[in-house]
C-alpha cells in the first residue's frame, strides 16, 4: 500500500509538472503569433486588427496567473533540488513571455498611431527586426521543451544579432528626423516599436539563461555578446 501511495504521488507530480510545461509553451506560442501578428497590422496599417492584438494580451495575462496557481501547487509537494528549480525558473519563464506579449501589444498600439501618417519606408526594417525577434522567442520555446541548455545557449547567441539590426534601424531613423522633420512624429513612433521588439529579443534571452539554470544550477554561463551600440550614438 505505501508503495501504491508514493506511486501516485509521482505520477500526479508529473502531471501537474506535464501540465506546467505545456501552459509555458501555450503562453510562449501565443505571445510569438500576436508578434507576429502586430508587425503585419504595422505593414497593413490595420487599425480595427491591432485593436484585436490588444485585446489578445489579456489571454496571456490569464495564463501567467494559473502558470503562478500550478506553480504553488508543485511546490506544496515538497520538491526536491531540482524541482525547486524548475518551479523557479517556470515563474521567471512565464513573467518574461508575459512582457512578451505586453511588448507585442505596445506594437499595436503604436501602429494605430503610425497609421495617421504617409507609410515609412523603415516599416521593411521594423519586419526584419520582429522576424529575428520572433524566430528567437520560437526557438527558445523548443530549448525548454526539449531540455537543451546547449540550444539555449545558441538562442543567447541570437541576441547579438538583433542587437545589430536594432541599432541600425535606430541611426537610420535618426538621420531620417533630421533630414526631414516632418517625419520626426512617424520616426519617434517607430523607434518605440523598434524598442519594443529589441526588448523582446532580450526576455527571449532571460528565457535562455533560465534553460541554463534549470540544467546546470549555479554553473556560470559564458560571456554574451551585446551590439546593442544605440547609448553610445551621438
Amino acid at each position: 500500500m505505501p508503495n501504491q501511495l508514493n506511486d501516485h504521488i509521482v505520477k500526479s507530480y508529473d502531471d501537474e509538472r506535464s501540465r506546467l510545461i505545456n501552459e509555458i509553451l501555450r503562453m510562449g506560442e501565443m505571445a510569438a503569433a500576436q508578434l507576429e501578428s502586430a508587425l503585419d497590422v504595422v505593414e497593413r496599417r490595420d487599425d480595427k486588427a491591432a485593436e484585436r492584438i490588444i485585446a489578445n494580451d489579456e489571454a496571456i495575462d490569464a495564463l501567467e496567473h494559473e502558470v503562478s496557481q500550478d506553480v504553488m501547487k508543485l511546490a506544496l509537494r515538497g520538491p526536491m533540488a531540482r524541482d525547486l528549480r524548475e518551479i523557479l525558473a517556470a515563474l521567471r519563464i512565464a513573467a518574461d513571455i508575459e512582457r512578451i506579449g505586453d511588448y507585442a501589444a505596445n506594437v499595436a498600439k503604436r501602429s494605430t498611431a503610425l497609421n495617421l501618417a504617409p507609410p515609412l519606408p523603415h516599416t521593411r526594417g521594423l519586419t526584419v527586426l520582429g522576424q529575428l525577434a520572433v524566430r528567437q522567442v520560437r526557438d527558445v520555446l523548443v530549448a525548454f521543451r526539449t531540455n537543451d541548455a546547449e540550444a539555449a545557449q545558441r538562442v543567447r547567441d541570437q541576441d547579438a544579432e538583433i542587437d545589430t539590426v536594432y541599432t541600425s534601424l535606430f541611426r537610420e531613423l535618426l538621420t531620417y528626423m533630421m533630414e526631414d522633420p516632418r517625419a520626426i512624429t512617424p520616426s519617434t513612433h517607430l523607434l518605440f516599436m523598434a524598442k519594443n521588439i529589441e526588448r523582446i529579443g532580450d526576455h527571449a534571452t532571460n528565457i535562455a539563461e533560465n534553460i541554463w539554470f534549470l540544467v546546470h544550477g549555479d554553473e556560470a554561463l559564458p560571456p554574451r555578446d551585446k551590439r546593442d551600440e544605440t547609448n553610445t550614438v551621438s
